[in-house]
């Protein structure tokens, strides 16, 4: 469930601090506080609560104090932390390798382009495990994400598709990375809440289940393979890569392309 991104961001603030106009106040500033100072610290404080509190435990008071400043020094960079998530959200943003290996990717047909863009998506969520929890409805365009758009948009182009299509394709791919990582980061989020493993929770419930499936009421599940549920997340993640991908070739690889 995405969260902590509504309407109450001051759209025009943000897009102004995305795009440059981060101009210092005049006074009051404390020694070497910046915008970008900021940003940088609000990730590192998010990155190290995501798994353990949550998104919704960032505060600009939290962010102050890793930095060593009273909160109100904050607000006279940034709004608040609606805006502070906007700037945070294009400041993980970095080019993958993909994008600046171009005519070796390129080479390898549309497939490779759009494994390494996804394989990207699904590092920076792994990294980064609150990211993908940011409610990215209406999203802004800050330069790294631009860029990474302008790069995957302009090698994408020489395999056929027109511009509606592909963004179609680029925006279901993006959909299903990011579900499938807030699955995966809730798992371990759950994980570090209640100091059970996975594998301790299904051995929990091994008992029931057992005595429930000897039963003769679930046939089928009683005769699964032993291997059934044997996949990891990262194994998860290629497969339904690789089968959104079959179904884009039936698209970018019909005889007219």
């Amino acid at each position: 469930m995405a969260t902590e991104h509504g309407d109450e961001r001051d759209l025009g603030r943000s897009l102004k601090l995305l795009w440059g106009d981060r101009a210092r106040p005049a006074r009051g500033r404390p020694p070497g506080l910046s915008v970008d100072r900021i940003v940088a610290a609000a990730v590192e404080v998010a990155d190290g609560i995501a798994l353990t509190e949550g998104l919704e435990a960032l505060s600009m008071r939290r962010v102050a104090t890793h930095l060593g400043v009273g909160t109100m020094s904050l607000y006279r960079y940034v709004p608040g932390k609606s805006e502070l998530l906007d700037l945070m959200l294009d400041y993980v943003v970095t080019p993958s390798a993909a994008h600046e290996c171009g005519g070796e990717v390129e080479a390898g047909g549309w497939r490779e382009v759009m494994a390494a863009d996804a394989r990207g998506h699904w590092r920076l969520c792994m990294d980064h495990p609150w990211y993908p929890f940011v409610d990215q409805s209406r999203p802004l365009l800050g330069p790294n994400t631009l860029r990474g758009l302008d790069s995957l948009m302009g090698r994408m182009r020489a395999f056929g598709p027109d511009d509606r299509t592909l963004m179609m394709m680029i925006g279901i791919q993006y959909d299903f990375v990011h579900a499938l990582a807030r699955s995966h980061i809730s798992e371990l989020r759950a994980e570090a809440r209640t100091g059970l493993s996975s594998e301790e929770f299904w051995e929990q419930q091994s008992p029931t289940l057992i005595r429930v499936l000897s039963s003769g009421a679930f046939p089928t599940m009683a005769d699964l393979d032993e291997k059934t549920f044997d996949f990891s997340y990262e194994q998860l993640f290629e497969f339904g890569m690789a089968r959104l991908h079959d179904g884009f070739a039936l698209l970018l690889d019909a005889p007219s392309h």
